[in-house]
């Protein structure tokens, strides 16, 4: 999907059934984060943030969240450990690669499904700042 007068590109994924391992592992949602960064030809602003959720505060939540800034946006994550699940938005005003964020994914945590959606951001954005002397 092509528009240029969009202001951001953003791509976001529900994986189920992860591989079991993958979902509480801190390290391994780090480097997930780390690497995709250049894996989709971005730039980051600062390394990757990544925490467990409090799990007595939020027992049905165990899991992880994370992101890493970029320049064009972020990455972020969200894993709940014990349904193996794992949900990721990329949000960038910079095209890249659906497929290949899906690939990266694929690779990372052996989901056996994954829910894509694709969303043009600022659809409005060009034309609003135009007309407001932006």
């Amino acid at each position: 999907m092509r528009n240029r007068q969009v202001f951001g590109y953003e791509l976001l994924l529900d994986c189920y059934d992860c591989k079991p391992e993958t979902c509480g592992e801190l390290d391994h949602c780090y480097s997930y984060l780390d690497k995709m960064v250049n894996f989709i030809g971005m730039e980051k602003q600062a390394p990757p943030s990544i925490f467990r959720t409090d799990r007595k505060a939020f027992p049905d939540k165990t899991g992880l969240s994370g992101w890493v800034p970029l320049a064009d946006s972020s990455i972020v994550i969200h894993t709940l450990t014990k349904q193996n699940f794992v949900s990721i938005d990329v949000y960038s005003c910079r095209k890249f690669d659906p497929k290949k964020v899906v690939e990266f994914t694929k690779k990372y945590f052996e989901p056996k499904k994954i829910q894509k959606q694709f969303v043009f951001r600022g659809k409005d954005y060009y034309a609003y700042s135009k007309k407001a002397g932006r």
